[in-house]
């Protein structure tokens, strides 16, 4: 697993999960759930207290590559990749973060919504694109931005579920983002992995 790159097993699963919560009890036993099921390319926030410590021990799992999200600054993205992060996700346009991500040659993907963003964000290096909220306009805006950016790897995040992944990968997204469809808050706050296990299995499935 550690030879492939975090954008080869993102384009390889065409999934990764993007985990917010109060707390991550045991991150060893979250990746290794998510992992298992198929979900391989787990994103720690920047949002979820503790993430550096999380990203840490999660960053052992050997089918895991974790990342880390919501990476405002260059501070943040150097703290995250001194603590195991295999790839940077910003919710926005950040110059800083790809710099350092550049530095230590860690992919990022970068945060866009409208076409000149998507520009912008490929021009700063990012390796993919998320495209966020994607709930706003829906699978068509992924066949759309196709059309200008045929080659760039496009991914959906927010409003992303197991009702609507197919019809975004089938309209030219490379991967989608799980967030609470399947890593709901609660469940990893109370260390519920089989659940989660599951909830990924399904979401998985949906896919096909």
């Amino acid at each position: 697993m550690q030879s492939n790159t975090a954008i080869e097993v993102i384009r390889a699963d065409r999934v990764l999960t993007v985990v917010r919560a109060p707390e991550i009890p045991d991150p060893v036993a979250l990746a290794e759930a998510l992992s298992g099921a198929g979900i391989r390319a787990v994103e720690l926030t920047f949002t979820t207290p503790g993430v550096l410590d999380a990203l840490a021990a999660a960053s052992a799992v050997s089918d895991a590559v974790v990342g880390a999200g919501t990476v405002l600054t260059g501070e943040q993205a150097e703290r995250a990749i001194g603590s195991g992060a295999r790839f940077l996700v910003t919710p926005g346009l950040r110059p800083a973060v790809a710099e350092m991500a550049a530095r230590h040659d860690i992919p990022v993907v970068m945060g866009a919504f409208t076409p000149s963003e998507v520009m912008a964000a490929l021009d700063l290096g990012a390796v993919a694109v998320k495209i966020f909220p994607a709930r706003a306009l829906g699978p068509g805006y992924l066949k759309d931005l196709r059309g200008p950016f045929p080659d760039a790897a496009l991914i959906p995040s927010g409003g992303v579920n197991a009702g609507n992944a197919a019809e975004f990968l089938a309209h030219g997204a490379v991967a989608v983002t799980a967030g609470t469809d399947v890593v709901a808050p609660g469940d990893v706050a109370a260390g519920r992995w089989s659940e989660i296990a599951s909830r990924a299995r399904s979401f998985v499935s949906s896919m096909k």
